[in-house]
Order: C-alpha cells, then sequence, then structure tokens
C-alpha cells in the first residue's frame, strides 16, 4: 500500500521545497494573558498552596472505585444518567436543572460560550480566580474589571451595582472570593441579579460549605442566576475534574448544546455521585477546617502578622517585601503556600488544612520571621 501511494505522486513533489507561512492565532489569543499554575513537585510535600482538601479524597469513594470500577466501564463512553439523578436530588434541583462539567473550569467556559458574543463585556471583579478572566478573553470578550475594596478587600458591591449596564452579558463572582477569602451576603446577590438583566450571573460557589452561604435555591426565581460547585475542594477529587453547574432548565438546554457530549470522564461521574452519600465525612472535614482556621488567626496575631479573616478554607496574610522570600523557604521546609504578591502587593495565601498542618506551618512560620 504505501508503495502504491508513493507511485501516483508527481515525479517531481519529493523533490520541491514547500516554503510553509507560519500560523496566526486568533486576535483573542495574542491578546489574552498565558496563565502557568505552579503545579509541578507537590507530592509528598504539606500542601497548602491550591485550597485542596488536605486529609485526601475519602474513603468511601476509594472503595467504591476499588469494588466497582471494571475493564468493562474503562472501554464504554460514559453515562450520566445516574450522576445526574443522585446529584440532583443531593442538592435539591431537577436532573435538566443541572450538568456535570469537568471542573468548575469548564462550567465558566460554557456559561461564557453560550451567553457571550465577541466583544461584549464580560464584568470581573479583581482579584478573583485567574479563569474567569481566561475563558472570557479566550471567547474574545471585553473584559472589564472592579477591584474588591482596598485595605479591607471587602465585596464592592455598591461598586459593582454601578457598573452594570445593559451592555454588560455576563457577571462572574465567586463567593467567598478566592484569593480574599471575603464574599457576600444572599440579599447582596438578589441585588446584583435585579440590576443585571441582560447578563447570564455566575455565581461559583466552590466555598460554600466552608461558608454556609449559598444562593441555589433561587434558580427558579432568576432566569440570569448560574450557580458552579466543584468536587475540587471539600470532597477531595481534585484530580478527578468534576464539577456542576445550575440554572433553569431552559438554560441548562442551551448550556448543554455547547458542550462537548463527554467532557466529563466516567470516573468522575461515578465518584462525585459516591462522593456526596457521607455526608458526615464533610461535616467533620469543615469543623476541622474551622477549628484551624481559628488556631492559624491565633498563631498570625502572636507573630503580628496582618490577615484578611475569611469565609473559607484559606487566609491571605500580609508578608510584605519578603512574600516570594518567605514561600521559597517554606517550600523548602516541605511546606507550600501561594504568593499572590503579583496582585496583592506582599500577600501569601496560605489553605487551612488540619489542626495539626496548621500548627506545622506556624512552627515553620516562626522560625522564618
Amino acid at each position: 500500500m504505501h508503495a502504491l501511494w508513493r507511485s501516483v505522486l508527481p515525479a517531481d513533489s519529493i523533490e520541491t521545497e514547500v516554503k510553509l507561512q507560519p500560523l496566526t492565532p486568533r486576535a483573542a489569543v495574542l491578546r489574552m494573558d498565558p496563565y502557568h499554575p505552579p503545579s509541578g513537585g507537590r507530592r509528598n510535600k504539606l500542601r497548602l498552596d491550591f485550597n485542596e482538601n488536605t486529609i485526601g479524597a475519602p474513603p468511601h469513594v476509594l472503595d467504591f472505585i476499588r469494588r466497582y470500577l471494571t475493564a468493562s466501564d474503562l472501554s464504554m463512553y460514559p453515562e450520566y444518567d445516574h450522576a445526574l439523578e443522585d446529584l440532583s436530588e443531593h442538592f435539591g434541583v431537577n436532573p435538566d436543572e443541572l450538568t456535570l462539567a469537568n471542573g468548575t473550569d469548564e462550567a465558566i467556559q460554557l456559561l461564557i460560550n453560550t451567553y457571550v458574543e465577541n466583544d461584549e463585556e464580560v464584568l470581573i471583579l479583581r482579584p478573583s480566580y485567574a479563569m474567569y478572566r481566561f475563558y472570557a478573553q479566550l471567547a474574545g470578550a471585553s473584559v472589564s474589571h472592579l477591584d474588591y475594596r482596598p485595605g479591607t478587600l471587602a465585596f464592592p458591591l455598591e461598586e459593582l451595582l454601578e457598573r452594570i449596564n445593559p451592555d454588560t452579558r455576563a457577571v462572574l463572582i465567586s463567593n467567598p472570593n478566592n484569593p480574599t477569602g471575603t464574599g457576600i451576603g444572599v440579599s447582596g446577590i438578589e441585588r446584583i441579579l435585579a440590576r443585571a438583566t441582560c447578563a447570564a450571573v455566575l455565581v461559583d460557589e466552590a466555598y460554600y460549605e466552608f461558608s454556609g452561604v449559598t444562593v441555589l435555591p433561587l434558580i427558579n426565581s432568576y432566569s440570569n442566576l448560574f450557580v458552579s460547585r466543584t468536587f475540587s475542594k471539600i470532597y477531595g477529587i481534585a484530580a478527578l475534574r468534576c464539577g456542576c453547574l445550575f440554572s433553569q432548565a431552559e438554560n441548562m438546554a442551551h448550556v448543554r448544546k455547547a458542550q462537548s457530549p463527554y467532557s466529563v470522564n466516567s470516573l468522575a461521574a461515578m465518584s462525585a455521585r459516591i462522593a456526596v452519600q457521607d455526608a458526615r465525612f464533610v461535616e467533620d472535614y469543615v469543623m476541622e477546617v474551622l477549628a484551624a482556621k481559628e488556631l492559624l488567626y491565633v498563631g498570625l496575631e502572636r507573630l503580628k502578622i496582618s490577615y484578611i479573616p475569611s469565609q473559607a478554607n484559606f487566609v491571605l496574610f500580609q508578608a510584605g517585601d519578603r512574600a516570594i522570600e518567605i514561600r521559597d523557604a517554606l517550600r523548602a521546609r516541605g511546606v507550600l503556600v501561594r504568593d499572590r504578591s503579583y496582585e496583592l502587593a506582599g500577600c501569601v495565601r496560605v489553605t487551612v488544612g488540619t489542626r495539626d498542618q496548621i500548627q506545622r506551618f506556624l512552627d515553620e512560620l516562626e522560625q522564618l520571621w
């Protein structure tokens, strides 16, 4: 076959040198900022840098995978019916009011791809989760930023209400916000929804279990409301990349049209539906994190280090001009934290895990401080 193929080519085609021109990416790709998370070399260290569950995946999820995952399961394309049924029951919505996503990242991308045209405005608070800007820029949207309030990093509600206009097509909010840890109450979000009548409003509730504030029950009251949840934080399965996007059924029908039919793998869907079945695991871990956060506050105050009180499972503290030095020195001691001084001068973010883990962090930090 190879010889036959070669034989039908023009004799001089092999000799001819073809001069190819460099490919030019879309203008949106050229304009956008690259995102390179420092995700290498984290194994076997105290991981207080990415706001993950710090004790590992729930044992009941691992047991289920070991007992029921078969070779046949891996050979099939994913089926989501059982996962959608179990998860919709857990979250108190109808199956047609949610879609599984490849982490919250895909949920953000789906919303923007479904509702935002090229050059239309996407309103994002700053600093916040980098993927909001990433996917908005990738889609060719016009990205507008609004800063959290200086000093306290409180949610700028009045300022945001003033910035929303009839040309705004999407408003992306993390509640509580990463990396500040600050949040907004339900009544404030309702004011935003009432103002942004021409926009899709995403409320990313990645840290809901730690804050206890949710607007998920409001999806039937506001046709412009979208809510996302993740299984990467409290549920401890970040490696599987699974999340949920919620909205009214009509909205979800449009979103699913814009989604690859198999973007969530079978193992992720299976693990998500099993993870939510152990409420005790979630409750115990949340209580431990909240206790550890109080320990962290006390320790930082003892060292005279200022911080922002947080509604999430992380705390932003002020290291001044030593932020990168502190991050690197802690890493050398096997403790990972996240430098955020590139967007908040002097700030370092530390994930709150167990009390033992936070005590180790404080002990190491004290030796460096």
